[in-house]
């Protein structure tokens, strides 16, 4: 019987080609997306491939739709074997520049998000004794950076969650692997910058100018950006192989700069590294 693959967040980016990619290897692949009319680019591309998809709606957001979503699957094939915690929501702004609201949203989607999923299909794995989750998180879950506030805040939870999981979940079959990608070229960085131009900023004299120069340094390391398709096979890897990781660094980039958070506990270096590109 083939394995089942749920997959969160593929309209676009990592989680489409992680989809199409997934079906590829084999997994019956259940490719979900908050808005089914923007799955067009999906089934193009899951038809240029020459491989079938189980499209479905799905707001990691929503208790009811996540509770429906897995319900769903289990009905139709009877079984997840594996969980890929996709989904997620950028954000630009520093402190002042973050109401409670907009925080709220951030985590909703990039924590509770996957808390709920993962809590969903957990049930599932413990009674089958197996089972993969695998969560996109990112250097951003290791690593503070300017004006990602709470898009960092959120992704340090769920490394957080995840790490204190992981070693309960493997006495019970079930394996757990965090992705932590670095720069990706993908829709999702023209999302979070088509928010900035019209987000309120408290104290724009002051943030303004580190805000453009922390911009301009992204801009040089975007140059050397991964791909979806890049972050897709570490993700098919670590369904597949038999003992995958707790942690896939994606990149010599993200390593390197993680690498300098583990190795000064002070956390001097990292931050003097950070506040250079406000410079």
């Amino acid at each position: 019987m083939a394995r089942v693959a749920l997959i969160t967040g593929t309209s676009s980016g990592i989680g489409l080609d992680t989809a199409v990619h997934l079906a590829q290897a084999g997994f019956h692949t259940v490719a979900t997306l908050r808005d089914p009319a923007r799955a067009r680019a999906l089934q193009e591309r899951a038809r240029a491939a020459g491989v079938s998809l189980d499209i479905q709606p799905l707001d990691v957001a929503s208790d009811a739709s996540v509770s429906a979503c897995v319900r769903g699957v289990l009905e139709r094939h009877g079984r997840i074997d594996v969980l890929v915690n996709n989904a997620g929501a950028g954000f630009l702004g520093t402190l002042e520049q973050t109401s409670l609201e907009a925080l709220r949203s951030v985590m909703e989607v990039n924590f509770f998000g996957v808390w709920r999923m993962t809590q969903a299909v957990f049930p599932v794995m413990r009674e089958a004794k197996s089972g993969r989750i695998i969560t996109v998180t990112s250097v951003g879950g290791l690593v503070g950076q300017p004006f990602n506030d709470a898009y960092c805040a959120a992704k340090f939870a769920c490394e957080g969650f995840l790490e204190s999981l992981a070693p309960v979940a493997r006495t019970l079959g079930i394996h757990l692997s965090n992705i932590e990608p670095g720069p990706v070229n993908t829709e999702f960085v023209t999302h979070v910058k088509a928010k900035i131009s019209g987000q309120p900023s408290p104290g724009d004299a002051h943030y303004q100018p580190l805000l453009e120069r922390y911009m301009a340094g992204s801009a040089a390391v975007y140059q050397h950006a991964q791909t979806g398709e890049d972050i897709a096979r570490i993700i098919v890897e670590a369904a597949t192989v038999p003992e995958p990781h707790f942690r896939y660094a994606t990149s010599d980039l993200v390593r390197q700069v993680a690498g300098r958070k583990y190795t000064d506990l002070t956390g001097d270096a990292l931050v003097n590294m950070m506040g250079a590109r406000l410079k």
